[in-house]
């Protein structure tokens, strides 16, 4: 048995274009355990991350990385928390923003545990 916290698929887009978007809002308490980023075009571009409580404004004032470079064909392990407790938790209604400098280029993909709704 191991010590890993148990994590699920909880969001994944490649934005077609270069404003702020929302990739995940939290219905019940969710930890974010991991966030990859993969570069997934012939050119190099930045990202932006953002946690919102309570809405989807996204700025410097709730950025969690902000234009980041990312090479050609790279990936970057935004948060890598092995064990429930040391994640991003987010209340119902947070949100997390994404933001890319080039179309098309970066596949943001989340991965987390939501409370149990009992």
């Amino acid at each position: 048995m191991n010590n890993y916290a148990p994590s699920s698929l909880l969001g994944q887009a490649r934005p077609s274009d270069t404003n702020n978007a929302t990739l995940y809002t939290a219905s019940l308490k969710t930890e974010i355990g991991r966030i990859i980023i993969a570069n997934t075009s012939g050119s190099a571009a930045t990202f932006r991350l953002f946690h919102d409580q309570g809405g989807s404004t996204y700025d410097e004032s709730n950025a969690l990385a902000f234009d980041v470079s990312i090479a050609t064909g790279a990936i970057n392990d935004a948060l890598q928390s092995f064990q429930m407790g040391n994640g991003i938790t987010l209340a119902p209604t947070d949100t997390l923003g994404i933001r890319s400098s080039v179309a098309n280029a970066l596949t943001f993909t989340i991965y987390g545990v939501v409370s149990d709704a009992r």
